[in-house]
């Protein structure tokens, strides 16, 4: 039998109360969420990055959640990313052949997360964004922003919401890596904080 010092608080193991939750990593995840594309789909981009804290250090436990047009604008109205099997009731998961828009990403032991998806269509006077909503611990309430891809500059410019963010733009545009790949950092404070939508 181990005994513990606790002669003085240092002494004392951490115990759930000395941390901040809530911790979403727990129930919400689920297999297949970051490939919210079909596969072989020939307009799949993949977009990644890093959550990361006020200090610039990266969470291992933030959940990041997208949704996203499909490539012709339109949103998609069909059932799939979290199907149940009726017989067992046990998660099925997509079906592999329509495009729901919607995936949810675990970030990983390095605060890093993916998804593959369809290059979002223009929708009205908006350029293509990918929706994106943010779960961290130490978040009592979850953080909404958008991923704009910068391929066409013209509607980035005219874009409603990035002529608003003014100087703090370029934290909404993602960077183009190449071959239909683009990063996207997702900043909770400090320098270079990502610009958050507040919707009421």
């Amino acid at each position: 039998m181990t005994k513990i010092d606790t002669s003085g608080p240092e002494q004392l193991p951490p115990t759930p109360s000395h941390t901040v939750g809530p911790f979403y990593g727990h129930a919400l995840p689920f297999r297949g969420g970051e490939e919210i594309a079909p596969l072989g789909h020939p307009d799949t981009v993949t977009v990644h990055g890093y959550v990361l804290d006020g200090n610039g250090d990266p969470l291992p436990d933030a959940l990041v959640e997208l949704w996203a047009p499909r490539p012709d604008g339109a949103v998609a109205r069909v059932d799939g990313s979290m199907r149940r099997d009726p017989a067992t009731g046990g998660h099925l998961g997509r079906n592999g052949v329509e495009f729901t828009g919607w995936g949810r990403v675990q970030t990983d032991a390095d605060g890093h997360w993916y998804a593959r998806t369809l290059h979002p269509g223009a929708r009205g006077q908006n350029a293509p964004y990918i929706s994106v909503c943010v779960f961290a611990r130490g978040l009592l309430t979850h953080l909404f922003t958008r991923i704009y891809l910068p391929d066409d500059r013209a509607s980035l410019a005219a874009d409603p919401l990035l002529t608003q963010a003014g100087e703090r733009r370029d934290t909404l545009v993602a960077g183009d890596e190449g071959n239909g790949t683009y990063r996207f950092d997702i900043r909770l404070q400090g320098e270079g904080e990502t610009v958050f939508l507040e919707y009421q």
